[in-house]
């Protein structure tokens, strides 16, 4: 039985989030398109192939809806919390690796 305490939380959340990810759209999304105005965005697999997010919808839209906007906060909060500890936990060095690589 789960529990309701802080650790118990984010336990839960992380497998939500694990089992999220393993039923949306697989590889490394990135934008593309003709229009700047209206970029599609795009996934790359392992294997050179490629597939247009928006038509993986039914696969896609719970993965864009769960990481929405309202989490930049908490995100970044998490973020400056990890990186004044020492050593720096390497979850968090990871995420940053990933999102420095997409962050304008």
């Amino acid at each position: 039985m789960t529990g309701d305490g802080p650790a118990d939380r984010l336990r839960t959340a992380a497998d939500r989030l694990e089992r999220l990810g393993d039923r949306t759209t697989r590889g490394d999304w990135r934008l593309g398109g003709l229009l700047a105005t209206r970029p599609e965005v795009v996934a790359h697999t392992a294997d050179g192939g490629t597939e247009h997010v928006a038509e993986a919808r039914a696969r896609s839209g719970e993965w864009i809806a769960a990481l929405s906007p309202e989490l930049a906060v908490p995100l970044a909060s998490w973020l400056r919390a990890a990186a004044a500890r020492d050593p720096v936990d390497d979850a968090a060095a990871e995420v940053a690796r990933i999102l420095l690589q997409r962050l304008p």
